[in-house]
């Protein structure tokens, strides 16, 4: 590749903003705030949020710099482990999509719900359908082909900025009259302490989710030995800075124990600093934004079961094509019934954040520890100007104890939510070999 299409400092960065800043902003807050108990350890929930990131980040940019090829994310497992351990982990990493997919229509459901049917004792099961009926609405549309879901991506990503945009500038423009409210932390002893903040990192990594996704960029970056560590120390920054304002906003507008119980706390900020009909609007304009995320990620994962079944890890029935509008039409049903599943079987956006990050902490500690396999094996050490990190192995020991740490918390806190996970990978580490049988098996004649 021509340096001169190679990704600079600038591009680098912008890069790792996108993959992170998504809709969890708009409703974490209120899990982190639920289980802080204090506003000090609320605020040092999301800056350890940041610092484990960019350990992450970091180690991902060296993996991918190493062992820069297509696909990355399933071949590294692949080469360092076994393909059996690929196939599982980037299953569990399709399953945390759909959960990640129901959870965000969860949180788009919660606005438009609270507005439509505030005063309804059925709310819960109002925001289950109103997300079931956004899942199988944007299936419909993927169906119709991809002009149809890149066009309708573009519309909902438009609105996705616009809100953001003004709720950004509302932060510097709006009236924070409003009283701030302290209050004395109960006294805790230091076990409960730990368990307590490591609840709290559950929703704040769910948050600063995406960054591992640098991992597909280390041979595509100019002079990568210092462009890399820029960019994302960069991009971590602003993604740091962004969160940290927004959740001091809603700590001084909203108030941090009513933030605690509040719901829609983007479209509550609105309603403060707007009145009412900032709070309307708000709340219809957040459930379109959370759109454009669960359009994309059914775009974007039945192609990912597409490449599996191409190489041979999915049964061929996965690359099925449609002729008329070339629509992975098998792949993308098998996603949506995926979401839909999870949907039905978490029912509350707290209940699938743990599934999501119990699967996801599997997957992130067993990826960074491919870099000392990678390290050992010399691998990418002919690699010209490749992106080697500072304070190795420190970075990827403190990401893979962080990661252990989530796990450890939510079998703790949640043990369904982690025995269940646990179940799912299991399954689908057998899946593999039972796959391999039958096409070892002789066909018919």
């Amino acid at each position: 590749m021509k340096s001169s299409s190679r990704l600079n400092l600038f591009d680098l960065t912008m890069i790792v903003v996108s993959l992170v800043i998504g809709m969890g902003i708009f409703r974490t807050p209120v899990n982190v705030a639920k289980q802080a108990g204090s506003a000090d350890m609320f605020f040092l929930a999301w800056i350890a949020g940041g610092l484990i990131a960019l350990c992450g980040a970091l180690t991902y940019a060296e993996i991918g710099s190493r062992y820069p090829v297509t696909g990355g994310y399933y071949k590294i497992f692949s080469y360092c482990y076994h393909p059996s351990i690929a196939f599982a982990i980037n299953c569990i990493i399709l399953v945390s999509n759909a959960a990640s997919l129901a959870g965000v229509a969860l949180i788009g459901s919660e606005y438009l719900a609270n507005v439509l049917f505030k005063d309804s004792e059925n709310i819960n099961s109002i925001k289950l359908t109103i997300s079931t009926i956004a899942v199988i609405s944007f299936y419909g549309v993927n169906l119709l082909g991809l002009k149809m879901s890149a066009r309708t991506q573009n519309v909902l990503t438009i609105i996705k900025i616009s809100v953001v945009v003004f709720l950004i500038g509302a932060l510097f423009t709006g009236d924070y009259a409003t009283p701030l409210t302290t209050e004395a932390a109960p006294k805790a002893d230091f076990m409960t302490t730990i368990k307590a903040f490591g609840a709290c990192l559950v929703a704040v990594s769910f948050t600063y989710g995406g960054y591992q996704q640098t991992i597909n960029f280390g041979g595509e970056v100019q002079n990568p030995s210092k462009i890399l560590p820029k960019g994302i120390f960069f991009g971590i920054a602003i993604i740091m800075l962004l969160y940290l304002t927004i959740n001091y906003t809603y700590y001084k507008v909203i108030g941090f124990s009513n933030l605690k119980g509040a719901q829609s706390i983007a479209a509550i900020l609105a309603g403060k600093l707007f009145g009412e009909k900032g709070f309307t609007i708000l709340s219809v304009f957040l459930f379109l934004s959370v759109l454009a995320y669960v359009n994309v990620l059914l775009m974007s994962n039945p192609r990912v079961m597409y490449a599996m079944s191409d190489e041979g890890v999915l049964p061929a029935v996965f690359k099925k094509v449609t002729i008329k509008r070339n629509v992975i039409v098998v792949s993308l049903s098998a996603f949506a019934a995926l979401c839909l599943i999870t949907l039905f079987y978490g029912k509350t956006f707290d209940e699938i954040l743990d599934h999501t990050i119990f699967l996801d902490s599997i997957g992130m500690a067993t990826s960074t520890a491919t870099i000392f396999i990678l390290r050992k094996r010399g691998v990418g050490e002919d690699v010209k100007d490749s992106y080697r990190m500072k304070l190795y192995p420190l970075l990827p020991l403190v990401f893979i104890a962080a990661y252990i740490f989530l796990a450890t918390s939510i079998a703790i806190n949640t043990p369904k939510a982690a025995w269940v996970s646990a179940l799912v990978f299991a399954v689908f580490f057998i899946l593999y070999f039972v796959l391999r049988l039958f096409r070892k098996s002789p066909q018919p004649n």
